[in-house]
């Protein structure tokens, strides 16, 4: 009896979980189908590395990361300020927005609205926004407020829909809808709620110092202007308080405080120009439309939409899905190598010095990261692939080495490579793969945006559309990178579904990173 014990005690601490002894099959099936993919795609995308000798000038911008310097600390301190304030009244409106759009998520033009929403970048709202209210508060924070309502509706939707219906049936039968939410659902997802809502906060600071790039007076700003003109010092000392904001906000962001915090930064916010309603209605109603069908010429409006379809759309879409397909791939492959140096079962009391590696690599937005990488690779998609693999291989390996960290290890566990190669990483890679494809969508996102800095993906066409005063175009460009996020979206889920992965585990364990 006693061998039979301890027999059975063995057995439930060393098999894996179960999914991966039934599931195994389709997610090997789809990693490998990814990978061949990418690979066969690698000759369409433009890697080369074109011919330099960034040394010297990569050992200044070492020299400057280990000797931060700013020449005006009051201008660093207005620029933290406004970066947090134009993150914290965004999330704030998007959350009131958000959780009532929850409320009646299960309509499905309310979930139509919300992926249109949510599929537009930051960056491309705000370009649109800078044509009505011009470089000014309320453009920046609605251009992170709108894609962020779409993103909360979603989510909370889904941690409400995860409570157990069970305390509504104490509430009497003629109770309101609200009230069952409100007294039955919310208490149980309120922590869940309200942790989501702190990552999010944290996603919204680096949205904001991107929007910097387009003129704003964040973080996102200075940093452009110190690294172009070769301040590598100043621009490091921006990224390092980038790093201290994000690391220390379970010091300072908590629940009580939060009314104060917005009524300061509606205060430090930039003044913002009168807007002319004249100006808006023009806009919506004459500019963003082409001149054939503002002439009633149909023909001649079908001719020019089909030769921007195959003169810009088609080539632009699929470059971007290209790129994204690669970056999606080479972040699987970093995330799986990184993960293990913040492992506790790997890298044992170093952990936490991979902790800190991995909160600068997902601290770090993608648009600063490329920026930088362009000086060592040259103007092509490499410095794009790069950024958005280290930044995205960041975040999922800071979440597998904490799913790491909870899986049963067994006394005579081997160490070392076998334990990484042969015990832990082939339980936690179906969770890191759930990561991966939920991550794809913002990926596409990302890869779309980074046309602004020359790759010529969707954002490249955007933005010269906007330069050029040509709305009409620049709209029409938008809403096709809408629609292949909303493609990509739905594609990774239906993917998640035949591999056995669960959607909500991904969605919840971005709750992790605030805990």
């Amino acid at each position: 009896m006693a061998t039979d014990s301890r027999q059975a005690v063995a057995k439930s601490v060393s098999a894996p979980p179960r999914y991966n002894l039934l599931r195994g099959r389709p997610w090997l099936q789809v990693c490998g189908g990814f990978f061949l993919l990418a690979l066969a795609l690698l000759p369409f995308a433009d890697l080369k590395v074109y011919p330099s000798e960034p040394g010297q000038e990569l050992l200044r911008i070492a020299l400057g990361v280990i000797t931060p310097n700013w020449y005006d600390w009051p201008a660093l301190g207005q620029a933290l300020l406004q970066t947090v304030s134009f993150a914290l009244i965004a999330v704030v409106i998007s959350v009131v927005v958000g959780f009532g759009l929850a409320l009646i998520f299960h309509a499905r033009s309310v979930r139509v609205f919300c992926a249109s929403i949510r599929a537009v970048h930051e960056l491309f709202w705000a370009l649109i926004l800078m044509q009505v209210f011009g470089l000014s508060a309320t453009t920046g924070v609605l251009a992170i407020a709108i894609p962020y309502a779409g993103i909360f509706a979603k989510v909370f939707a889904e941690i409400l829909e995860q409570q157990a219906p069970l305390p509504q049936h104490a509430l009497a039968p003629s109770s309101s809808l609200l009230s069952r939410w409100l007294y039955t659902r919310l208490p149980q997802a309120w922590p869940q709620i309200v942790a989501y809502t702190r990552y999010r906060f944290e996603c919204a600071l680096r949205s904001s110092t991107i929007l910097g790039f387009i003129g704003l007076p964040t973080l996102g700003f200075y940093f452009e202007t110190a690294f172009k003109q070769g301040q590598y010092s100043q621009a490091a000392c921006l990224l390092w308080a980038l790093f201290a904001l994000i690391a220390s906000l379970r010091y300072w962001l908590h629940a009580k405080l939060i009314p104060l915090y917005v009524i300061i930064a509606f205060w430090l916010l930039p003044e913002s120009a009168p807007v002319n309603g004249q100006y808006f209605w023009q806009f919506i109603s004459h500019d963003i439309w082409p001149r054939t069908l503002q002439q009633g010429l149909l023909w001649e409006t079908v001719q020019w939409y089909g030769s921007q379809l195959w003169t810009t759309l088609l080539p632009a879409a699929g470059y971007t899905l290209v790129l994204s397909l690669i970056a999606l791939v080479l972040t699987g492959i970093l995330a799986t190598l990184i993960y293990p140096i913040a492992s506790r079962p790997l890298a044992g009391r170093g952990a936490f010095i991979g902790h800190g590696a991995l909160l600068m690599l997902r601290s770090t937005p993608e648009m600063v990261l490329a920026f930088v990488l362009l000086l060592v690779c040259g103007p092509s998609a490499l410095p794009a692939l790069l950024a958005l693999a280290i930044h995205n291989s960041g975040l999922i390996g800071y979440l597998v080495a904490r799913a790491s960290d909870e899986l049963p290890q067994r006394i005579d566990a081997c160490r070392g490579f076998n334990l990484y190669s042969y015990q832990i990483t082939p339980q936690i890679f179906p969770y890191l793969l759930t990561l991966l494809l939920y991550r794809w969508e913002v990926i596409m996102r990302e890869t779309a945006i980074l046309g602004i800095l020359g790759v010529t993906t969707l954002g490249f066409y955007v933005d010269s559309a906007f330069a050029e005063i040509r709305y009409d175009k620049a709209l029409l460009l938008v809403v096709v990178a809408a629609l292949l996020n909303i493609a990509v979206d739905f594609f990774a889920r239906q993917t998640r579904r035949y591999c056995g992965l669960s959607e909500s585990r991904a969605v919840f364990s971005e709750l992790k990173l605030k805990r």
